[in-house]
């Protein structure tokens, strides 16, 4: 068999297959065979390392495992000039299958959301809450935070057991909490969450970037990038701006 359609195999090949693929090949001692078997066994490598590291990620769901409905918490969008605060609550299945599960930050944008259509297949269930740049002015942000989690917690499909919550309690929730530093990156359900808020909030922001042109919300998503200031230096504010985060720029 030709290179060109031993490439194809292995192109096509699940990683179950690429095993016997790498067995079936390995003796060929043609340079362009061996790359194809080097690169195999590197993929299966790279599979087995997250799957480790998805275990380590799911500490503490195995640590609240006698709560049937342990669900994760985080937020997006503190630190922008505009656009609301996005907060997820996310409940996983106990025998969740779902790879790369990390603090959204960490991932590309792709990655992201194609984690995103996983996350929202797989899910037990999903809640969404928002507080709009008003509530941020009127409550401030770590109140506009609190807010936005008690609603995705309130839409959720069934009521959780015990919160697993990024680095902060929310004041006025009767379900056990737990937070957790850099939670994100530490619990598979608070990083799936991470997710969910991410790409709703930057979806969003692109929707706000075809309504108020000049800002570039579509590529900076509300943060205060230099083009974004001198745009809001420019044309003044819009009214998804957050007035009590650009007293310093208007």
């Amino acid at each position: 068999m030709n290179i060109t359609d031993i490439k194809k195999k292995f192109a096509e090949a699940s990683l179950e297959q690429l095993s016997d693929l790498i067995a079936e090949y390995e003796p060929d001692e043609r340079d362009g065979v061996q790359k194809l078997v080097k690169a195999a066994k590197k993929k299966i490598e790279a599979h087995e390392k997250e799957i480790a590291r998805s275990y380590k990620m799911f500490a503490f769901e195995r640590k609240y495992a006698d709560n049937p409905y342990i669900c994760g918490i985080d937020e997006v969008g503190r630190g922008p000039l505009a656009g609301p605060v996005v907060a997820a609550a996310v409940i996983l299945s106990k025998n969740c299958d779902i790879l790369y599960l990390n603090d959204s930050k960490q991932l590309s944008e792709k990655k992201r959301e194609e984690l995103f259509d996983e996350i929202m297949e797989k899910a037990v269930a999903v809640g969404i809450g928002m507080a709009d740049e008003k509530v941020i002015d009127e409550i401030n942000i770590l109140n506009a935070d609190y807010e936005a989690m008690k609603q995705a917690i309130s839409k959720l499909s069934v009521t959780p057991d015990i919160l697993l919550n990024d680095a902060v309690t929310i004041p006025g929730v009767d379900i056990p909490q737990i937070p957790i530093i850099k939670g994100d990156t530490l619990s598979g359900s608070i990083a799936a969450a991470s997710i969910i808020a991410k790409v709703t909030r930057d979806k969003l922001m692109v929707e706000y970037d075809s309504i108020y042109s000049g800002y570039e919300f579509a590529k900076n998503k509300g943060y205060g990038s230099q083009s974004h200031i001198e745009a809001l230096k420019k044309l003044g504010p819009c009214p998804i701006h957050r007035k009590s985060f650009i007293k310093n720029f208007v």
